[in-house]
């Protein structure tokens, strides 16, 4: 009966108020001036909403720096794509591995044959107080026009070293005994220096290559690490953006069904249904649901600055300005791989431990050039000449008793058949030998080896740490994987309860056998189950990404690959 009572006095005083606001709008000619308001105490607060005012409209969509209407819609891979293009880390890697490629290219450089030559023209006077010297006014003037070419190096092979060298002159002399005059001598000589112990197996220049092609190794591994960071960094950004714009979503959401139930509360207030007080406490419930949208814009635009951040080389990008609108779905299959297969797939894939081969295998290199280098120097040397003459015949080079020239008709000619004399090789010189260098005690080359096998014992102990950390990286990552799965499907049943109840709670409310309080409770605890749900998705994404990361397959079931 009470009840009955307070509902009709209710609805009498809802159609009272309505009927005093209109009658005041309809004859409000002359306004009528109005008391000073006094504050309002506890004993004088209103009970009654006013029921006339307008709504407030919804919080607009805009944000601060993109344009709204010019969306650009953003699949992971392309997002991958834009990453591994525009970030600054990835071209400065790209630029180590292209050093490294051109050390290789300089270390190779030093077998490049020395091409030599060289042209001049001298004139000597030397006094000469002998008749047998056969002066002219007690002189002899030697004039020559010298010319040489040749080309020397060093071989690839062994460790040998070779030199090829042409000389030919034209020379003309003022000596009166001179047979021939002018003359053109000329010579060809070849030599060649091999080691036998030392330097012969594995010389210092050999293993600058060796060294150089690892170091180009290295570098593509490291550009390969860094290309996983920026993948999964990528990810992740991607992932936080699609949850902040779908919990956008559901505030907007939330938001509008807190508005329509505040219409129906003020329908249900003039029915004499409701208490006006329900009224306010809709206004509240919308007043709270608006601060929610507003905190998730601001975390929406966080989370693309974040993500722009990582796929745009800069702020002078057309994109900078455009609201990116990932569309990949978020359901990903969760991988399903025991710990033992994770663990080999990791030991195999991880770039870290590619690092650490490299490095042993440098180490090694030293190991070889020091042992080498602890053998005595013994090298086999060899010197072949051929030589060559020809020139015009003097009066000296005539036999007064004969009357024959003393010269063989051979050497008579000029520079050609000077050099026809060299390449017939009528007159050769060979010299073949053994430099033998032996240092007492090589502590020098001794220390260096016992320092490269030191070396050697640290770099196997930090790669047996380093597989430690991977195991257990895979360990965590494989536990974390397991739990935001678990925790997803837990997520999607709390929703679906709190969804449940929110409708019974509301079905309750329509047939008036509940409170408005109740329901808005049940509306807010839907909205947090919506909110859990969408970060336990993106968790799960998140643990998936680590996951590949761990084992290193995140650069394969993404399709990116590291061009050496």
């Amino acid at each position: 009966m009470f009840r009955i009572i307070l509902k009709a006095a209710t609805a009498a005083f809802a159609v009272a108020f309505f009927a005093a606001v209109l009658t005041t709008e309809g004859n409000a000619q002359v306004p009528t001036p109005s008391p000073t308001p006094t504050p309002p105490t506890d004993d004088s607060m209103p009970v009654a909403p006013d029921l006339a005012k307008p709504a407030r409209p919804m919080p607009s969509l805009d944000r601060v720096g993109v344009d709204s209407t010019n969306q650009l819609s953003l699949t992971m891979s392309q997002a991958i794509e834009m990453a591994l293009k525009n970030n600054n880390d990835i071209d400065a890697s790209r630029d180590s591995a292209r050093v490294s490629n051109f050390n290789i290219k300089a270390a190779l450089g030093i077998y490049d044959p020395l091409v030599t030559s060289e042209l001049y023209y001298e004139s000597v006077t030397t006094p000469t107080a002998s008749a047998i010297g056969g002066a002219v006014n007690g002189a002899v003037t030697q004039k020559r026009l010298f010319g040489s070419a040749g080309v020397n190096g060093l071989s690839p092979y062994q460790g040998g070293s070779y030199s090829a060298l042409l000389n030919s002159s034209r020379t003309a002399t003022s000596n009166t005994n001179s047979f021939l005059n002018p003359q053109f001598p000329s010579s060809l000589n070849f030599s060649y220096n091999q080691p036998l112990l030392r330097n012969r197996g594995f010389d210092n220049n050999r293993r600058q290559i060796e060294i150089a092609k690892k170091n180009l190794s290295l570098s593509d591994s490291q550009l390969q690490m860094r290309a996983i960071d920026v993948v999964s960094n990528t990810e992740s950004a991607y992932w936080d953006l699609t949850a902040a714009l779908r919990n956008l979503q559901i505030q907007i959401e939330t938001l509008k069904q807190a508005k329509d139930q505040l219409e129906s509360n003020q329908r249900q207030v003039i029915k004499g249904v409701l208490a006006p007080i329900d009224v306010v406490a809709a206004n509240a419930q919308i007043s709270t649901f608006e601060q929610g949208v507003y905190a998730a814009q601001e975390s929406v635009t966080r989370a693309e600055n974040t993500l722009k951040t990582l796929l745009l080389p800069g702020r002078s990008s057309p994109e900078w300005s455009r609201p990116l609108v990932p569309v990949t779905p978020v359901n990903i299959d969760v991988p399903a791989l025991p710990l033992d297969v994770a663990v080999s797939e990791a030991l195999k894939n991880r770039p870290e431990l590619v690092q650490m081969e490299i490095t042993a295998d440098i180490n090694k290199i030293d190991q070889r050039f020091y042992r080498n280098q602890a053998k005595p120097q013994v090298d086999l040397v060899g010197t072949y000449t051929s030589q060559g003459l020809a020139g015009a015949t003097t009066p000296a080079a005539i036999n007064p008793t004969t009357g024959l020239s003393r010269v063989p008709p051979n050497l008579v000619g000029g520079y050609f058949n000077s050099l026809g004399n060299l390449f017939q090789q009528d007159y050769p010189t060979y010299h073949f030998g053994v430099v033998i260098s032996l240092p007492l005690g090589s502590h020098v080359a001794k220390a260096n080896l016992g320092a490269s096998l030191a070396a050697s014992d640290r770099i196997q102990n930090q790669r047996d740490q380093q597989e430690q950390v991977i195991e257990s990286d895979v360990r965590n990552s494989l536990q974390a994987l397991r739990s935001a799965d678990s925790k997803l499907a837990s997520a999607i049943d709390a929703r679906t309860a709190a969804e449940e109840l929110y409708a019974s709670e509301e079905r309750q409310f329509r047939n008036g056998a509940t409170t408005f309080y109740l329901v808005a409770q049940r509306q807010t605890d839907l909205l947090v189950a919506r909110g859990r749900e969408i970060q336990a998705r993106t968790d799960l994404n998140k643990a998936i990404s680590t996951f590949n990361h761990a084992v290193g397959r995140t650069l394969i079931v993404n399709n990116v690959s590291v061009t050496k």
